[in-house]
């Protein structure tokens, strides 16, 4: 059972019970894109990491892929090189590839579709921004019942300013996963994850 508020859908392990979702890891959040993200380099490495292990394990991976279709957007424009998928994350042929136009991947249900056809229980979550995207997909899927997992060292945000105050973006990116660890979900470390993988489900 999860040590979360979240448990997966059903008492019996599914086939795929797990899987990867790569949020928004797309190149205008890196250094010379259009909203670069502090520390977005190291987080794609290790969402590399996270990868290239569900895909040692013949495991599920789903990329979310934002495009903006809003009127005034400055990046993740569409036909641009700044909308693609980061190198670090490339999708290989027949892996999912799903786009979205708000921060909660869920809000146009295909994902949803998607990981009921795998029969997905629990995810491992990273990605693009802390904040924002990836705060309000794991909060989502939590809502859906899933087992939520997040690899904290892989996902990055930037500085925020509020009442005239600058927010650092180590510290917007320890609130938010502070805030969604223990309710919705599991923040761990890319390597914790690692051994969680590779350990039997109790």
């Amino acid at each position: 059972m999860s040590e979360t508020s979240c448990s997966g859908p059903g008492d019996k392990p599914a086939p795929y019970e797990t899987a990867l979702l790569l949020v928004d890891i797309q190149n205008d959040y890196f250094p010379g894109g259009k909203s670069e993200l502090e520390g977005s380099v190291d987080a794609g490495l290790r969402a590399g990491e996270l990868l290239a292990m569900f895909r040692r394990l013949k495991l599920p991976v789903v990329h979310m892929q934002h495009v903006s279709n809003r009127p005034g957007a400055t990046f993740f424009l569409p036909d641009t090189d700044g909308v693609r998928i980061h190198e670090s994350v490339r999708p290989l042929a027949g892996e999912i590839v799903l786009q979205k136009h708000y921060p909660n991947a869920f809000r146009d249900k295909e994902l949803l579709v998607q990981l009921g056809l795998l029969h997905v229980a629990r995810l491992v979550i990273c990605g693009m921004m802390t904040h924002m995207c990836v705060d309000a997909t794991v909060r989502a899927a939590c809502d859906y019942k899933f087992e939520c997992i997040v690899a904290g060292d892989a996902c990055a945000t930037k500085a925020l300013v509020h009442w005239g105050r600058t927010v650092a973006a180590p510290d917007v990116h320890a609130a938010f996963l502070a805030a969604l660890n223990g309710t919705y979900a599991k923040v761990l470390h890319t390597s914790e994850i690692g051994a969680l993988l590779s350990s039997p489900r109790v």
